[in-house]
């Protein structure tokens, strides 16, 4: 297990993340180009050498109710990782995780494209939006009631 002044310096190699001194000598760092309201990519380090990574927009770890996983037993290596990976999540928009680009066309030949834009979903005819969505369901839905079909 890493002592708690290596995580530290394993933590500052990343340039993108600032250091935030916290009660009882914890600290946070935070990712202040983050493209969501969640900021903390390393949670409340502790001088035992417990403290949290940010992976609630990743699939590959456990986390808890706040998206946070556990790194008191980490080694370097994995450590690098876990915050490459909650930085990079934090970097990009869902649109630009999961891009969305799809034409549909109807029994006329009219084609809409749905594409995937900031956190919805948006119908174009041309260059002329023709709607907005919440959810890629809510625009498939409207789409086929409007007599559309994916190609």
């Amino acid at each position: 297990m890493l002592t708690f002044e290596e995580k530290v310096s394993i933590i500052e190699e990343f340039d993108e993340l600032d250091k935030k001194e916290v009660s009882l000598g914890r600290l946070n760092f935070h990712f202040e180009e983050s493209k969501y309201d969640k900021k903390i990519v390393v949670y409340r380090l502790h001088p035992n050498g417990n403290g949290f990574v940010y992976t609630g927009e990743l699939e590959d770890y456990p986390t808890d109710q706040k998206g946070m996983t556990n790194i008191k037993d980490y080694e370097a290596e994995d450590l690098r990782a876990i915050i490459r990976q909650s930085i990079d999540s934090l970097a990009m928009t869902q649109a630009e995780k999961n891009p969305v680009m799809e034409e549909w066309l109807n029994q006329h030949d009219h084609a809409l494209i749905l594409m995937r834009e900031d956190d919805g979903y948006n119908v174009y005819a041309e260059e002329q939006l023709e709607g907005t969505f919440n959810s890629y369901e809510e625009a498939v839905n409207f789409l086929e009631q409007e007599g559309f079909s994916r190609l």
